[in-house]
This record gives C-alpha cells, structure tokens and sequence, in this order.
C-alpha cells in the first residue's frame, strides 16, 4: 500500500485473492456473502491483504474489485499434475476427499480485464470456473487424459503418514465456490468452463 500511495492513484484497482480465505466449508456451495474464515497463515496473509486494499481503495477513491482466486492451471502449467501421477502420490478415498476449485489461466485474465472494466467498487468475486470435482476426481480425470495410471486411493490416516505437509493442506478444506455474480456482472464467457475441456489435448 505504500508503493501505491507514493504515485497517483488510478481510477481502478483488482487485486487477486485467493479462495483459500473461506477456509474449510465442508463441501458447501460458497458464494461471495459467506464470512471469510482463513485457517492457514497463507491465506489469513491474503485476507488481510484484501482489508488493506479496500481501506486504500476508499481512502484514495480508487475503485476496487477483488478476486477469489482457486487453483490456476492450463496445458502447459499441468506438469505438476504428470509428476505425482507419474510419482504414484495417492489421493484421499471418495468418503475422505474435499473438493477442490479451478480456473484456467486464459481465463482468469479474461475475467482480471473484465473486473477492470465491469467491477462494482469494493465488490469481491469468485474467479473460478464451472467444475465440481473432488482432488481424486481431478486426478483421475488428468490421467485419463495423458493415459496415465490412476492414482491409489488411501483413507485420511494413511495419506497423513505418506503425503508431504503441503499436499496434506490441499486436502484440509473442502468448498464448492459459485461464479454466479461473477457471470452476471462481469459478463464473463469461459472459454474452458470445466478442466476436462481447460487439460483436453488440443486436437
């Protein structure tokens, strides 16, 4: 914030969240009216962050929007993803798993240029797409498309003994975001809607 009040302020602001400020929502639709409740220290950062660009924002009459922020992949970022597959890191089993949040990169710069544009000021939006799928799903899904092997599932006390504490983060909170408001006042058309069609081969 002292970076910005040193130059003149511009007429409009987004700042890139992350979706980690709800916290554990144990699988619940989340929209942008539920209370923030950072658990880890990485996205209590994040919400302060939002509180400080807000109190600026309304200080220097500057307009604001922010975005909640899941995971970003696309094609030529999904090596990670080939790794742990290729790796055999396991995933929780279907009763044990969260659900998990996703937005292609294209994306999430076509919807950064429309807050620019669209924004409300001081209005917060979800910036994900439409996918609905727990971690084992995704993973599932991806070595499917590269003609991998599945991923092993495990229950909860057995990934805790095999997986690496940030893996393990990943998979301590489970929520479900809604990109309504995001559609409709902003006005975004996703061009890969869900990650089945965001990680396809291109033909």
């Amino acid at each position: 914030m002292r970076a910005l009040a040193l130059r003149p302020p511009s007429r409009r602001l987004v700042y890139a969240s992350t979706s980690g400020v709800y916290g554990d929502c144990k699988g619940a639709l989340v929209n942008e009216s539920r209370p923030p409740a950072p658990r880890t220290p990485r996205a209590q950062r994040r919400y302060d962050a939002e509180r400080l660009v807000r109190h600026y924002a309304r200080s220097a009459g500057v307009s604001v929007s922010i975005l909640r922020v899941p995971g970003i992949y696309a094609r030529d970022r999904a090596q990670g993803v080939r790794e742990r597959l290729q790796q055999g890191t396991s995933v929780l089993r279907p009763e044990d798993d969260v659900y998990t949040n996703h937005v292609h990169a294209d994306d999430l710069a076509r919807i950064v240029v429309a807050a620019l544009w669209r924004g409300a000021p001081q209005r917060v939006y979800n910036a994900n797409d439409d996918t609905q799928l727990k971690i084992g799903e995704y993973y599932d899904l991806a070595a499917d498309l590269y003609g991998l092997a599945r991923p092993r599932r495990v229950a909860r006390s057995e990934a805790e003994r095999e997986l690496s504490l940030n893996s393990l983060g990943f998979m301590d909170e489970s929520r479900r975001m809604s990109n309504v408001r995001m559609k409709r006042e902003l006005r975004v058309r996703l061009a890969y809607p869900t990650v089945a069609q965001g990680l396809a081969p291109p033909e």
